[in-house]
């Protein structure tokens, strides 16, 4: 039964890894395994399997595609207006070291991004602004990957530790607090994982080790200290602030002159006017004001907003609750709003502005088919029981040594569904149960349920619903395989250690 339970993921993993198969050919062959699977083996109704795929295919399209398409037609939208080359000139100006602009925009804006939005965005904008201004868009997109793992338990402000909490019944200002401690050190070590990527050998730090670690460390403590005093909604946004800081900071007092990893000159050296860089970051600018706007931190505004939506119930088999669209208050209308204001103000017709988003739209068609067979996988391996199946085999076969997995049963959630707030509610009830059947006090419970959190962070980077969005916004098709190759390589790695700070870290909290 585990294995037939894991037969999507095994496909998922040969089908991309070893037969280099796109992801939009092994997704739908995974989506028929995973219905075949549930049918005939764990006794799922033909109606029930129909049902699971459409909850599958509504959630695929809003808000997770929506955001995707709002994302990359503000980014396509930019380059139509030219708004993308004063903000390359802009970040340039900072400095004119890759790595640098790396850092700056993958890790710093990205963070942001994720505390912001989630749902791909702190991907595919980050990365298709990297590949923009003349990275490498594969290298582009393998940053990026990197850097959106830690951020991912706090992404659209907090919603994976929030309903963790909801979910388990526990504190989610503890559960963040908890979370922000297990993240720390890989949290420090992804800017110079970054830098080493970008530089292919360890000579890239060179110059670098202080940028790398104020930008680690600065987001690391700010994410410990929001976290313990506010909870999880601002913990990321407030770090990602504090990082971009660091790296401005330290490209100014400290400058990084490596003619190896210079960028090429911009042609235009007349000065960027405020009024012109106003223009230019519009489209960013209102994306945060929204999000901040219609957040739960402004009550007035995020829950009258919050009350315009249809709840339909989809799949009415056990387990089945009502699938409710927010037609206002999702970041993928935000976003497509801010893309559309932005626009106008940097001179954009209507007309051309929604031939923009048509064209975006259809260069995603991959893209889409393949978030939606890989949602609708989810779902039917969820109601099927398969997830729980692959959950429990590793409880029964670990015992009190369960916490050494409890990451990384967090990160098979997110490489399934893609979203740690997914994970966190396929598996969160699992962790504090396991906690208690092993015996653990409260505070273990606690810290147990968060490390689903922290799991969930490194199963984003091989998720291949991650991947697909970092493959649309370089618009690179085909290169799944070799982006999978390389994230389980930084993957493995992750998760051992995380393995090892809740296994370790449990005594001192218990």
């Amino acid at each position: 039964m585990f294995l037939i339970a894991l037969s999507p993921i095994l496909w998922l993993i040969i089908a991309l890894s070893v037969l280099k198969m796109a992801a939009y050919k092994a997704c739908p062959i995974a989506l028929v395994i995973a219905l075949a699977a549930g049918i005939f083996v764990n006794d799922m109704t033909l109606p029930h399997a129909v049902e699971a795929t459409l909850e599958g295919v509504a959630l695929a399209c809003w808000p997770i595609l929506l955001v995707i398409i709002a994302a990359i037609f503000t980014y396509n939208l930019t380059l139509k207006t030219k708004a993308m080359d004063t903000i390359k000139k802009m970040l340039t100006s900072v400095s004119n070291d890759r790595r640098v602009l790396i850092l700056l925009i993958g890790w710093g804006f990205g963070g942001f991004l994720e505390g912001m939005a989630g749902f791909g965005t702190a991907i595919a904008i980050p990365a298709g602004m990297l590949a923009g201004i003349g990275i490498n868009p594969v290298l582009s997109a393998m940053v990026c990957l990197i850097a959106n793992s830690v951020p991912t338990a706090y992404g659209s402000i907090g919603i994976p530790l929030v309903t963790l909490g909801s979910v388990t019944d526990t504190d989610p200002v503890l559960l963040a607090t908890y979370t922000a401690l297990q993240l720390a050190p890989l949290t420090i070590l992804c800017p110079f994982l970054m830098v080493i990527v970008a530089s292919h050998s360890l000579k890239g730090l060179k110059g670098m080790f202080l940028m790398c670690l104020t930008a680690g460390l600065g987001f690391s403590t700010a994410e410990i200290a929001i976290s313990m005093f506010m909870g999880p909604e601002l913990a990321v946004v407030g770090g990602a602030i504090v990082a971009m800081a660091a790296i401005i900071g330290c490209a100014k007092f400290f400058p990084v002159n490596d003619p190896e990893h210079a960028m090429p000159p911009h042609e235009d050296e007349a000065p960027t006017t405020l009024g012109g860089a106003v223009r230019a970051w519009m489209p960013f600018i209102l994306i945060f004001v929204f999000l901040l706007m219609t957040s739960k931190l402004i009550p007035a505004i995020h829950d009258p907003l919050n009350l315009i939506k249809s709840s339909v119930l989809i799949y009415d088999g056990p387990g089945g609750e009502p699938y409710t669209f927010t037609w206002l208050a999702t970041p993928g209308v935000l976003i497509l709003l801010a893309a559309f204001l932005g626009g106008s103000v940097q001179g954009a017709s209507f007309g051309s502005m929604a031939a923009c988003l048509r064209r975006t739209a259809w260069n995603l068609r991959f893209t889409i088919v393949t978030i939606i067979t890989v949602i609708a996988t989810a779902k039917v391996m969820g109601y099927a029981g398969m997830t729980h199946e692959i959950a429990e085999t590793a409880v029964a076969a670990t015992g009190t040594a369960y916490p050494l997995i409890a990451a990384f049963i967090g990160s098979i959630g997110t490489f399934i569904t893609g979203s740690a707030t997914s994970s966190c509610v396929l598996f969160g009830k699992l962790q504090t149960d396991s906690a208690m059947a092993i015996g653990a006090g409260k505070s273990v419970q606690a810290w147990i349920a968060a490390s689903n959190a922290t799991g969930a962070c490194a199963g984003k980077m091989i998720s291949p619903q991650s991947i697909a969005i970092a493959v649309a916004s370089i618009g690179t098709v085909g290169c799944e395989g070799k982006l999978l190759h390389f994230a389980v390589k930084f993957y493995i790695p992750f998760i051992i250690i995380m393995g090892c700070i809740v296994y370790f870290g449990q005594s001192l909290v218990g």
